[in-house]
């Protein structure tokens, strides 16, 4: 892991972190004691200031949860860090845990259960702390990944070993929900194990923002980190079903999932778009149809943050941002469209088949009384079409515009203003240039745009396989036979007094031997 006393921005992000979720536990502990005395008392001057203070525990949770949202929407820390002009990257902040120390629980269970001395495995405790406490600090790179998985993996071990599904263990286990700084505690292993898998997943988001988008190479990682984050949310949603923080409930990670998967989409289109867009056709064509699904996979993110019961703990200025995205992906795509409608002119060597096939693919269905071929043979037609999508980019980047300005801790994010704004000026200088007499006359309303893509972006599931671990409790003997599930004596001699008849033993196997 990386040095905890680190002074990176990262770091200092994920400490304060942890300070809040003190404050907040502090809050929420003092506000459980005054709903109890509000229950318990029938005086009234009592109640009062019960009442009084409780409205000021709920006002100071308040104020410590939008801190916790301001750094979960600080998404500057995490990106890459040459200068850039892309719209940021969310990333998952890592969930806080409390130190446990498994010491003289392992020590205790080695001597009753498996009748072994138990100061001979030190070592191997110690290990296993150390890795635990690795693992609250990882590093932002593969060789993090690897050691969550290597403790994911070791506790798989640590369970069969020294946890009996029959009774719980006297260790507790804290993790603190990522959105709500709200602790849960459990006895088991499946929060700790539910917990690393969610860090996992953050992790490769916090990989994934760090890439340089001005490169192929980087946006191709991008792409590849959220789409293995949002396999490691997926696995954990279907393995882990019961899971009692909020931010690892079903509907949550459902969300979260979308989120990652419309931003590995984004990341696509930035890849199709790094080498230049060239003003030709079939070009266009395509970049309007990639935008288009970039605006429509966030607006199903955007919709999927404001349900119920995900819309009280998202941040809001995440649910703000997707409605930012899709906004102005959607202006980008009748940019597009609008520019060769406008630029272009069906010249005599172009292929009119394949011309008219991919206009009318851009549609579910065409303006009315336009017909696909006599749109692109008649200028007046296609200036006036032109136009009207770019009246909708406008009216889109000017929503987007709006929405951004209207959210705090957005209108603080300047490489988004300057993004919105540069794309908002491009669509009205467009715009100014096609100005003729006319336009008072045209009525022509611009449809909806089909989205489409030719990288379909999908999860990738975790690998765990091709991390290598060894069990560190390995001398205890093989799992199969020697785990928490089977009960064993004390080792014993048993003395065999050979008598008249067939009497005596065979050895069968090797460590444990059958006899």
């Amino acid at each position: 892991g990386c040095n905890p006393l680190a002074e990176t921005g990262r770091s200092k992000l994920q400490n304060q972190r942890a300070v809040l979720n003190q404050q907040i536990l502090r809050a929420v502990r003092m506000r459980a004691g005054a709903e109890n005395l509000l229950r318990a008392t029938t005086n009234n001057k009592v109640r009062e200031q019960v009442l009084l203070e409780l409205s000021f525990l709920n006002s100071d949770l308040q104020i410590l949860k939008e801190e916790l949202e301001g750094l979960n929407i600080s998404v500057e820390v995490y990106q890459d860090t040459a200068e850039t002009f892309s719209i940021p990257l969310v990333p998952l902040g890592l969930k806080e845990t409390k130190e446990v120390d498994f010491t003289l629980l392992l020590k205790d269970f080695i001597l009753e259960h498996y009748s072994e001395d138990s100061s001979e495995y030190e070592d191997e405790i110690a290990d296993l702390m150390d890795l635990r406490q690795a693992c609250r600090t990882p590093s932002r790179d593969e060789a993090g990944i690897e050691m969550l998985i290597s403790y994911f993996l070791q506790l798989g071990y640590v369970e069969n070993r020294f946890f009996p599904p029959t009774r719980h263990v006297g260790v507790l286990f804290t993790w603190y929900d990522s959105f709500t700084g709200v602790p849960v505690c459990q006895q088991n292993l499946l929060l700790e194990k539910a917990s690393i898998l969610f860090n996992i997943g953050a992790l490769y988001t916090q990989i994934g923002t760090r890439c340089n988008r001005q490169t192929q190479a980087g946006l191709e990682n991008a792409v590849d980190a959220f789409q293995r984050a949002a396999g490691v949310l997926s696995y954990l949603k279907e393995t882990f079903t019961h899971t009692p923080s909020y931010d690892m409930s079903p509907a949550m990670l459902n969300v979260l999932v979308k989120m990652l998967l419309a931003q590995a989409q984004e990341c696509v289109f930035e890849q199709i778009g790094l080498p230049g867009i060239r003003n030709e056709f079939f070009t266009l064509v395509k970049m309007t149809q990639e935008a288009a699904k970039v605006g429509e996979v966030y607006m199903l993110v955007n919709t999927a943050m404001n349900q119920e019961p995900v819309k009280e703990n998202i941040p809001y200025s995440w649910s703000k941002l997707a409605q930012i995205k899709s906004d102005h992906y959607k202006a980008l795509a009748h940019y597009f469209i609008a520019t060769f409608l406008c630029d272009h002119e069906l010249q005599a060597g172009d292929d009119e088949d394949q011309q008219e096939k991919a206009l009318s693919q851009l549609y579910d269905h065409m303006p009315e009384g336009l017909m696909a071929l006599s749109l692109l043979k008649d200028k007046v037609q296609r200036k006036q079409l032109g136009k009207a999508h770019l009246r909708k980019a406008v009216v889109c980047h000017e929503e987007a515009l709006r929405v951004c300005g209207l959210c705090k801790k957005l209108r603080n994010i300047d490489v988004l203003q300057e993004v919105l704004t540069a794309a908002h000026k491009r669509s009205l200088l467009k715009y100014s240039q096609q100005e003729t007499e006319d336009d008072f006359l045209s009525l022509i309303q611009a449809p909806d745009i089909t989205a489409k893509t030719e990288h379909k972006i999908e999860v990738i599931a975790p690998q765990f396989s091709k991390v290598k671990v060894k069990d560190f409790f390995h001398r205890l003997g093989p799992l199969a036979v020697f785990s928490a599930k089977q009960r064993w004596t004390a080792p014993r001699p048993i003395r065999i007094h050979c008598e008249a008849g067939a009497l005596g033993f065979s050895l069968k196997g090797g460590s444990p031997v059958q006899i």
